[in-house]
């Protein structure tokens, strides 16, 4: 099983790292927040143990936007923080498993054997949210069983926020999501994209399901 470690603390982040390697595990570290984002984006990963105090960008904040951009990778959390709110918010954020520092080695390693053994969540290929169909298999989209022509990027946004329904999406995780962009591009460009799907998925039913949540983003619902 291959292990991102992020950690600011060298000592504890070596420290855990070299438990994890000794014991069979392929164990990576990193001390910054952004970086321990890109990397644990990137699907190479079976787990991730993530410090909450962390430079570049919080461990709150990697956890939301591992888990609102879809990833379902096992996520413990490990930081000094033990007070009851800290445990609730990491658990309510998307966090599998929890452990405070100090620590005992073992107690880790144990909820890491733990997580590993979960089978991982299996997914339908096919999401629908009222008479609307998306079939992430092969990749069609139907509405009333009539199918939906969209480009590439048009089904990517669509799909995000299908899979992420009832919420709200900001422009800004959409942004990231379909267009890896870590910051604001400038243009309209999510705008002219939902739009296109609105057209197309809205047109001719009574029933509006691509909604704009004005100042806060977009969601699909009914």
């Amino acid at each position: 099983m291959k292990i991102l470690v992020i950690e600011d603390d060298r000592t504890v982040g070596q420290y855990v790292k070299r438990g994890l390697d000794e014991h069979g595990f392929h164990a990576d570290l990193v001390d910054d927040g952004m970086e321990g984002l890109r990397l644990a984006s990137g699907g190479q990963y079976d787990l991730l143990v993530l410090d909450l105090r962390l430079p570049g960008m919080t461990g709150l904040e990697v956890l939301r936007t591992l888990r609102d951009r879809g990833s379902t990778i096992p996520i413990l959390v490990l930081t000094a923080q033990d007070a009851l709110d800290f445990k609730v918010q990491a658990l309510r954020s998307g966090a599998d498993d929890y452990v405070t520092k100090p620590f005992a080695f073992e107690e880790l390693l144990a909820r890491v054997e733990a997580l590993g053994r979960r089978p991982q969540q299996l997914r339908s290929p096919l999401i629908r949210i009222d008479d609307l169909e998306l079939d992430t298999g092969t990749r069609e989209v139907r509405r009333g069983g009539e199918p939906i022509e969209l480009t590439p990027k048009e089904y990517t946004v669509l799909e995000y926020l299908m899979r992420h329904a009832p919420r709200v999406m900001s422009r800004t995780l959409i942004t990231e999501y379909a267009w890896d962009y870590h910051f604001d591009p400038g243009t309209n460009i999510v705008d002219v994209v939902i739009n296109r799907i609105r057209k197309k998925v809205d047109s001719g039913h009574a029933r509006k399901l691509v909604h704009t949540v004005r100042g806060v983003g977009y969601v699909v619902k009914v």
